[in-house]
């Protein structure tokens, strides 16, 4: 039995959630007593040590206009990434971001012009999609090849694309989400090579970074690859890894002095969220200095859910097909087998199962027949989801 008990229930609803609170109103077709696996924050109680840290900002009874530019912010970020991935980062090149999003759509006003196009793989995290098309830039999807039930990446066809002179930039998702792919050493440098070859812009989004599943390591892409790192923008946080997603805070790893006066002349330009509010500071440091025991057994818990699924799967549900999940705490599930169209499975899970997920096709048409389950939450959340799948489907 571990420090942390992460099959305790934290009761969410009327707290202001976006997961659990107004699902009438977002998802007005979902049956009464819908279960939310969809947005990617956690169940979890928090680690102790960021609790105490944000009742310390309670106590001092003022919430001014804070500052990140003292020694121990630095610090912990720079110990966290030492300690962990063996990564030295420089101090001056992490930048401020309330959230990856939004700073992606900042790094592709700075790094394209419009029309340019931007490199991505899907099925992947559909703000990627979003974000180039309300910037006036071009998607150009590099898919991923699925095939036997596994991804991998069409290196052939990203060299086709990278080739193009119009297309500036990759956003590469590491690990991927929804696929649940730590990528390999020998993949991340194919990816850097033809990048490099083509003069190619990479934005790693890597924010799942802690979140990997036993038997399995993530590679930081700057690190793997020092040589191209000046063309390489590292988006992290510890909003995944530590469930601190509405603190609004983000480390975005820029190396050129050049892009990082850029940033910060864009940042003042559109008004965007130029510095991190006083909870974010001391959580954000509470958790990379004193939180390292609850992120290793809540990747334990994660793998045990895991494996829950995969055996369920296996013993009650044929014909789907559970995706390897190597890397986040994101299920991505094939009901193809089936032969469902994409609103028809949907309308089962909403209205006959009474589960809410991110469906595939928010990932792109290659998403079709997919559910994306979020498990990070009680083993007993994930086993009633699980039983209403089997319910829904075992006539059919």
């Amino acid at each position: 039995m571990g420090k942390y008990n992460f099959d305790a229930y934290v009761e969410r609803r009327n707290t202001n959630c976006i997961k659990w609170d107004n699902l009438d109103k977002s998802f007005p077709r979902a049956k009464e007593g819908a279960l939310p696996m969809w947005v990617a924050d956690m169940d979890f109680e928090v680690a102790a040590p960021i609790l105490e840290a944000a009742h310390k900002v309670v106590d001092r009874k003022v919430f001014g206009y804070s500052t990140r530019e003292v020694d121990r912010f630095y610090d912990a970020i720079l110990g966290w990434y030492k300690r962990r991935f063996d990564w030295e980062l420089d101090r001056e090149s992490i930048m401020f971001s309330g959230g990856v999003v939004p700073a992606i759509s900042i790094l592709l006003r700075l790094l394209t012009e419009e029309n340019n196009g931007v490199i991505i793989q899907r099925p992947v995290y559909y703000p990627f999609t979003n974000k180039i098309k309300e910037n006036n830039r071009k998607v150009v999807n590099n898919p991923l090849i699925y095939k036997d039930g596994k991804y991998t990446m069409d290196f052939a066809d990203l060299e086709e694309k990278a080739a193009d002179p119009n297309n500036k930039v990759m956003i590469l998702c590491s690990p991927h989400n929804p696929i649940g792919r730590v990528w390999t050493e020998e993949e991340l440098k194919k990816v850097v090579e033809i990048c490099k070859k083509h003069d190619v812009f990479i934005i790693a989004d890597e924010i799942h970074n802690d979140l990997i599943r036993k038997g399995h390591k993530h590679i930081n892409l700057q690190k793997l690859c020092p040589e191209y790192k000046e063309h390489i923008v590292t988006c992290l946080a510890p909003s995944k890894t530590f469930n601190l997603a509405g603190m609004q805070m983000s480390n975005i790893i820029i190396n050129t002095q050049e892009l990082r006066n850029a940033w910060n002349v864009e940042v003042s330009r559109c008004g965007a969220q130029s510095g991190p509010n006083p909870f974010a500071i001391e959580a954000i440091i509470a958790a990379y200095n004193e939180s390292e025991d609850w992120l290793d057994e809540l990747n334990e818990y994660l793998d045990g859910t895991v494996e829950y699924i995969k055996n369920f799967v296996e013993e009650n549900l044929p014909k789907v097909k559970m995706i390897p999940i190597e890397g986040t705490y994101l299920v991505w599930l094939d009901f193809n087998e089936y032969g469902l169209t994409a609103e028809e499975l949907e309308t089962i899970m909403l209205e006959e199962a009474g589960l809410i997920f991110d469906e595939g096709t928010m990932f792109g048409e290659e998403g079709s027949g997919f559910e994306r389950i979020n498990i990070a939450c009680p083993r007993s959340i994930v086993e009633e989801c699980m039983n209403r799948i089997k319910v829904a489907f075992e006539n059919r």
